[in-house]
Protein backbone atom coordinates (compact mmCIF):
# COMPACT_ATOMS: atom_id res chain seq x y z
CA UNK A 1 0.00 0.00 0.00
CA UNK A 2 1.50 3.55 -1.03
CA UNK A 3 0.73 6.24 1.40
CA UNK A 4 0.80 9.87 1.23
CA UNK A 5 1.31 11.68 4.54
CA UNK A 6 0.27 15.46 4.64
CA UNK A 7 1.05 17.10 8.22
CA UNK A 8 -1.46 20.15 9.68
CA UNK A 9 2.49 21.40 11.44
CA UNK A 10 -0.02 24.22 13.02
CA UNK A 11 -2.55 20.91 14.43
CA UNK A 12 0.10 18.56 15.26
CA UNK A 13 2.76 18.18 17.87
CA UNK A 14 6.14 17.33 16.65
CA UNK A 15 6.79 14.45 19.09
CA UNK A 16 4.21 12.68 17.86
CA UNK A 17 5.96 11.62 14.25
CA UNK A 18 8.04 8.91 15.69
CA UNK A 19 4.82 7.33 16.35
CA UNK A 20 3.15 8.16 13.46
CA UNK A 21 5.57 6.98 11.12
CA UNK A 22 5.35 3.59 13.56
CA UNK A 23 2.05 2.91 13.00
CA UNK A 24 1.95 3.44 9.36
CA UNK A 25 5.41 1.50 8.91
CA UNK A 26 2.72 -1.57 9.71
CA UNK A 27 0.33 -0.44 6.92
CA UNK A 28 2.31 -0.29 3.67
CA UNK A 29 5.05 2.20 2.24
CA UNK A 30 5.17 6.12 3.13
CA UNK A 31 5.80 6.98 -0.49
CA UNK A 32 5.21 10.89 -0.22
CA UNK A 33 5.75 12.86 3.07
CA UNK A 34 4.96 16.47 3.33
CA UNK A 35 4.56 18.83 6.50
CA UNK A 36 2.58 22.51 5.57
CA UNK A 37 3.17 25.15 7.79
CA UNK A 38 4.44 28.93 8.11
CA UNK A 39 7.68 28.02 9.06
CA UNK A 40 8.58 31.34 10.72
CA UNK A 41 6.05 29.69 13.18
CA UNK A 42 7.11 26.30 12.88
CA UNK A 43 10.44 25.73 15.09
CA UNK A 44 9.37 22.78 16.67
CA UNK A 45 8.43 21.00 13.81
CA UNK A 46 11.32 22.23 11.10
CA UNK A 47 13.91 19.99 13.02
CA UNK A 48 11.93 17.10 12.16
CA UNK A 49 11.76 17.29 8.68
CA UNK A 50 15.16 16.46 7.20
CA UNK A 51 15.86 13.24 9.63
CA UNK A 52 12.38 11.45 8.44
CA UNK A 53 12.56 12.57 4.69
CA UNK A 54 9.35 15.29 4.95
CA UNK A 55 9.27 17.58 2.50
CA UNK A 56 7.93 21.41 3.86
CA UNK A 57 5.34 23.57 2.19
CA UNK A 58 5.52 26.64 2.92
CA UNK A 59 2.50 28.48 3.48
CA UNK A 60 1.89 32.37 4.47
CA UNK A 61 -1.29 33.35 6.09
CA UNK A 62 -2.06 35.30 3.31
CA UNK A 63 -5.72 36.81 5.07
CA UNK A 64 -5.88 37.10 8.48
CA UNK A 65 -8.25 34.90 10.43
CA UNK A 66 -8.10 32.50 6.73
CA UNK A 67 -6.41 29.15 7.20
CA UNK A 68 -4.28 28.69 4.19
CA UNK A 69 -2.72 25.39 5.27
CA UNK A 70 -5.82 23.84 5.26
CA UNK A 71 -6.62 24.78 1.59
CA UNK A 72 -3.51 24.12 0.31
CA UNK A 73 -3.37 20.53 1.69
CA UNK A 74 -6.73 19.98 0.32
CA UNK A 75 -5.64 20.99 -2.76
CA UNK A 76 -2.27 19.06 -2.56
CA UNK A 77 -4.14 15.96 -1.60
CA UNK A 78 -6.55 16.09 -4.81
CA UNK A 79 -3.84 16.73 -6.74
CA UNK A 80 -2.11 13.77 -5.53
CA UNK A 81 -5.18 11.65 -6.34
CA UNK A 82 -5.12 12.32 -9.91
CA UNK A 83 -1.39 12.01 -10.80
CA UNK A 84 0.41 9.47 -8.30
CA UNK A 85 -0.30 5.99 -7.40
CA UNK A 86 -1.29 6.59 -3.99
CA UNK A 87 -3.82 3.96 -2.27
CA UNK A 88 -4.05 5.80 1.07
CA UNK A 89 -3.75 9.33 2.72
CA UNK A 90 -2.43 10.23 6.68
CA UNK A 91 -4.24 13.41 7.62
CA UNK A 92 -2.30 14.48 10.81
CA UNK A 93 -4.67 17.36 12.68
CA UNK A 94 -6.61 17.92 15.27
CA UNK A 95 -8.70 20.32 13.26
CA UNK A 96 -12.41 19.31 11.77
CA UNK A 97 -11.97 21.63 8.81
CA UNK A 98 -10.26 18.36 7.07
CA UNK A 99 -13.53 16.21 7.46
CA UNK A 100 -14.34 17.43 4.04
CA UNK A 101 -11.45 15.79 2.81
CA UNK A 102 -11.44 12.65 3.77
CA UNK A 103 -15.02 12.10 2.84
CA UNK A 104 -13.70 12.99 -0.68
CA UNK A 105 -10.94 10.72 -0.42
CA UNK A 106 -13.31 7.82 0.59
CA UNK A 107 -15.25 8.53 -1.97
CA UNK A 108 -12.54 8.00 -4.27
CA UNK A 109 -11.76 5.20 -2.76
CA UNK A 110 -9.09 5.87 -0.89
CA UNK A 111 -8.28 4.21 2.89
CA UNK A 112 -7.77 7.60 5.38
CA UNK A 113 -5.70 7.15 8.06
CA UNK A 114 -6.61 10.26 10.63
CA UNK A 115 -3.88 10.85 13.26
CA UNK A 116 -4.22 13.63 15.95
CA UNK A 117 -5.42 14.09 19.90
CA UNK A 118 -8.47 12.28 21.36
CA UNK A 119 -9.97 15.60 21.55
CA UNK A 120 -10.18 15.92 17.98
CA UNK A 121 -13.83 16.71 16.50
CA UNK A 122 -16.37 13.46 15.73
CA UNK A 123 -17.00 14.38 12.81
CA UNK A 124 -13.22 14.28 11.59
CA UNK A 125 -12.23 11.01 13.48
CA UNK A 126 -15.15 9.24 11.84
CA UNK A 127 -14.57 10.03 8.24
CA UNK A 128 -11.51 8.64 8.27
CA UNK A 129 -10.74 4.85 7.96
CA UNK A 130 -9.42 4.95 11.29
CA UNK A 131 -8.62 7.62 13.48
CA UNK A 132 -5.79 6.91 15.74
CA UNK A 133 -5.22 8.92 18.53
CA UNK A 134 -1.51 10.54 19.11
CA UNK A 135 -1.78 11.85 22.75
CA UNK A 136 0.35 9.55 24.55
CA UNK A 137 3.08 9.25 21.41
CA UNK A 138 6.63 10.64 22.13
CA UNK A 139 10.06 11.14 21.66
CA UNK A 140 11.75 7.79 22.10
CA UNK A 141 14.11 7.58 24.89
CA UNK A 142 16.76 4.93 26.12
CA UNK A 143 14.06 4.05 28.64
CA UNK A 144 10.78 4.44 26.26
CA UNK A 145 12.38 3.06 22.77
CA UNK A 146 8.72 2.91 21.49
CA UNK A 147 7.04 5.99 21.12
CA UNK A 148 4.10 4.93 20.43
CA UNK A 149 3.33 1.82 23.07
CA UNK A 150 0.15 2.64 24.93
CA UNK A 151 -1.28 1.57 28.26
CA UNK A 152 -3.78 -1.19 27.70
CA UNK A 153 -7.29 -0.30 28.96
CA UNK A 154 -8.98 -2.73 31.84
CA UNK A 155 -11.95 -4.56 30.83
CA UNK A 156 -13.87 -2.76 32.68
CA UNK A 157 -12.85 0.32 31.12
CA UNK A 158 -13.49 -1.59 27.66
CA UNK A 159 -17.44 -2.51 28.80
CA UNK A 160 -17.97 1.14 29.77
CA UNK A 161 -17.05 2.68 26.55
CA UNK A 162 -20.49 2.63 24.61
CA UNK A 163 -18.95 3.12 21.48
CA UNK A 164 -16.56 0.17 21.23
CA UNK A 165 -18.99 -2.07 23.01
CA UNK A 166 -21.68 -1.48 19.98
CA UNK A 167 -19.30 -1.54 17.77
CA UNK A 168 -17.95 -5.15 18.50
CA UNK A 169 -21.64 -6.45 19.33
CA UNK A 170 -22.61 -5.50 16.05
CA UNK A 171 -19.54 -6.54 14.11
CA UNK A 172 -20.04 -9.89 15.89
CA UNK A 173 -23.76 -10.29 15.11
CA UNK A 174 -23.61 -9.41 11.75
CA UNK A 175 -21.09 -12.24 10.85
CA UNK A 176 -21.63 -14.71 12.50
CA UNK A 177 -23.09 -18.51 11.14
CA UNK A 178 -25.67 -19.94 12.15
CA UNK A 179 -24.24 -21.28 15.68
CA UNK A 180 -23.51 -17.45 16.52
CA UNK A 181 -19.63 -17.89 16.10
CA UNK A 182 -17.99 -15.14 13.81
CA UNK A 183 -14.55 -15.48 12.15
CA UNK A 184 -11.84 -12.22 13.67
CA UNK A 185 -11.33 -11.51 10.23
CA UNK A 186 -14.67 -10.52 9.09
CA UNK A 187 -14.91 -8.85 12.64
CA UNK A 188 -11.94 -6.95 12.44
CA UNK A 189 -13.15 -6.11 8.75
CA UNK A 190 -16.76 -5.39 9.45
CA UNK A 191 -15.54 -2.39 11.89
CA UNK A 192 -13.47 -0.90 9.47
CA UNK A 193 -16.00 -0.66 7.08
CA UNK A 194 -18.88 0.96 9.69
CA UNK A 195 -16.21 2.68 12.07
CA UNK A 196 -13.36 4.61 12.58
CA UNK A 197 -12.13 3.28 15.41
CA UNK A 198 -8.78 2.02 15.92
CA UNK A 199 -7.62 -1.02 18.16
CA UNK A 200 -4.67 0.74 19.46
CA UNK A 201 -6.54 3.50 20.84
CA UNK A 202 -7.24 1.07 23.53
CA UNK A 203 -3.60 -0.02 23.86
CA UNK A 204 -4.29 -3.35 21.96
CA UNK A 205 -2.13 -3.94 18.82
CA UNK A 206 -5.04 -6.19 17.25
CA UNK A 207 -8.64 -6.23 17.60
CA UNK A 208 -8.31 -9.65 18.74
CA UNK A 209 -6.93 -9.33 21.85
CA UNK A 210 -9.36 -6.33 22.21
CA UNK A 211 -12.07 -8.46 22.28
CA UNK A 212 -10.58 -11.12 24.59
CA UNK A 213 -10.09 -8.73 27.13
CA UNK A 214 -13.64 -7.37 27.17
CA UNK A 215 -14.28 -10.85 28.65
CA UNK A 216 -17.85 -10.48 26.94
CA UNK A 217 -17.45 -12.74 23.85
CA UNK A 218 -16.60 -16.84 23.91
CA UNK A 219 -13.52 -17.52 22.17
CA UNK A 220 -12.60 -20.99 19.79
CA UNK A 221 -9.38 -21.37 18.33
CA UNK A 222 -9.55 -23.44 14.85
CA UNK A 223 -7.87 -24.91 12.50
CA UNK A 224 -4.53 -22.48 12.13
CA UNK A 225 -5.21 -20.84 14.83
CA UNK A 226 -8.06 -19.07 13.60
CA UNK A 227 -10.34 -17.11 16.14
CA UNK A 228 -13.65 -17.20 16.26
CA UNK A 229 -15.93 -15.73 18.83
CA UNK A 230 -19.60 -15.27 19.70
CA UNK A 231 -21.71 -13.62 22.80
CA UNK A 232 -20.98 -15.62 25.84
CA UNK A 233 -24.08 -17.29 26.72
Amino acid sequence: MNIALLIDCENAEPASIHGILGELAEKGSISIRRAYGNWKNQAGWEQKLHPFAILPVQQFAYTKGKNAVDMCMAIDAMELHYTEKVDAFALVSSDFDFTPLALKLLAKDKKVFGFGKSTAPEPFKKACTEFIETDSFQEPTPDNPEPQQRVKKTKLQLKGDTELMNALRGAVDAMKDEDGWSPLQKIGTYITNTASLSCKNYGYAKWGEVIRATDYFEMELREKNHMFFRRSK
